[in-house]
């Protein structure tokens, strides 16, 4: 009896011993567990930030494509209004004489040209100006005025608000330069300036230069956009067109 009772106590001290390290190695204490959990939510929490800064990376390439494109499609059609620009050559009521409808400087530009921008083509030729605006810290605009050359004296005076186009917003700067043409007769090289007035030079620029510089949203200024435009009538004589009257034709000055 007594030692079959010994024999069964070390039975239970072994199955009790054997069931200790079997749930020992086996479970997970509650340290164990609160740690795996603390290494799971910090690999969550680095994947969720990963792509959530790919996707803004995106939306700002996204975003700075789309500026990219507008700055190329409002560029080339300046160029071809510019590249359209006539020698018009306007009468004034007052007593003064003649003089070629061209005007600029670094931050705006108006002319007559022969293309519109705004609607469809109408009869006869199309009063143009280009103006760049500063707006404060969120940039400036470049805004479009356009109408019908129809007054004598509409070189004279301002264009009406209402027929303001915006163009581009958000812009840090937009600058015109004139190319003036070699003349040795008045001891002149070629060069580009930063203002032109008919009235003085007696002739159009040969060539047009727009720059156009604009900032990301950290507020740097992003490499600048050049677009240069060809003024062909430069090489034309001057020609007077009045309302309601055919335009004469242009000849090459020799």
């Amino acid at each position: 009896m007594v030692r079959n009772k010994r024999l069964g106590i070390r039975i239970r001290k072994a199955l009790n011993h054997s069931g200790r390290r079997f749930f020992s190695t086996t479970g997970f204490t509650l340290v164990e567990v609160v740690i795996t959990l603390t290494i799971l939510g910090f690999i969550c929490l680095i994947i969720f930030g990963a792509f959530r800064l790919g996707l803004s990376a995106w939306e700002r390439g996204e975003s700075a494509k789309d500026e990219y494109q507008k700055v190329r499609i409002v560029s080339q059609l300046i160029t071809q209004q510019v590249k359209s620009a006539v020698p018009y050559k306007i009468k004034p009521q007052k007593a003064e004489g003649d003089y070629l409808a061209f005007e600029g400087d670094v931050h705006s530009l108006r002319f007559v040209s022969a293309l519109p921008i705004k609607g469809k083509q109408p009869e006869g030729f199309v009063y143009a100006k280009y103006e760049f605006k500063e707006e404060g810290s969120e940039g400036g605009r470049l805004i479009l005025y356009e109408e019908k050359a129809l007054n004598k004296d509409f070189f004279a005076e301002e264009p009406k608000e209402e027929l303001a186009v915006s163009l581009l917003e958000g812009v840090s700067s937009i600058r015109f330069e004139y190319f003036r043409e070699e003349d040795p007769s008045n001891n002149q090289q070629e060069e580009w300036v930063e203002e032109w007035n008919a009235k003085d030079e007696k002739r159009l620029p040969k060539a047009l230069k727009m720059t156009i510089i604009r900032k990301t949203q950290k507020g740097k200024e992003e490499p600048p956009i050049t677009v240069f435009a060809s003024l062909p009538a430069f090489r034309f004589e001057e020609v007077r067109t009045m309302p309601g009257r055919r335009v004469p034709g242009m000849s090459v000055t020799r």
